[in-house]
């Protein structure tokens, strides 16, 4: 057994850690990222790893020697995130929506208003203009053809009954 300890992580750090571990390394498969995790003092089972790299929608790619490897795609600009992210995200992370005049405001926990408010802009809505997100908070900017009230509401159905 290792003199260092593991730590805890939440699942958004891990899956963070995951996306930057596959950029720095040719991995080849689960039990190699698994092992690199350690690496890094984060336990995971493989199962969890798989779930993590099917929620980041990683896929298997030629790697430079050859080889298959994970990688996790990234959208073009002009592309858009299906509207199943968005759900999906809406229903993992955001915890309150209120809103202001053509304002919304979306509360997640610590640490996960940056994914809330990149699936927001990787969604491509067409009465959003832009979003701000801080550490629990992300800031939805309406544009004028729709109030912040009917913006919110919209995005409430997201998080399911």
């Amino acid at each position: 057994m290792s003199d260092i300890a593991a730590i805890r992580i939440s699942k958004v750090q891990r899956q963070h850690l995951i996306a930057r571990l596959l950029v720095e390394h040719d991995v080849q498969n689960q039990d190699q990222l698994v092992a690199l995790l350690a690496k890094q003092r984060c336990t995971a089972t493989q199962a969890t790893v798989s779930r993590d790299l099917d929620d980041l929608g990683a896929i298997k790619v030629r790697g430079p020697d050859g080889d298959s490897v994970y990688a996790i795609p990234e959208l073009p600009k002009d592309q858009r995130a299906p509207e199943d992210h968005l759900r999906r995200v809406f229903t993992d992370w955001v915890v309150e929506i209120d809103h202001s005049a053509n304002l919304v405001i979306v509360r997640t926990p610590p640490g996960t208003a940056n994914v809330v408010g990149s699936a927001l802009d990787r969604c491509g809505h067409d009465h959003i203009a832009g979003t701000v997100a801080g550490d629990d908070t992300v800031l939805i900017v309406a544009r004028e053809s729709m109030s912040g009230r009917d913006l919110a509401a919209e995005l409430r159905a997201l998080t399911g009954p």
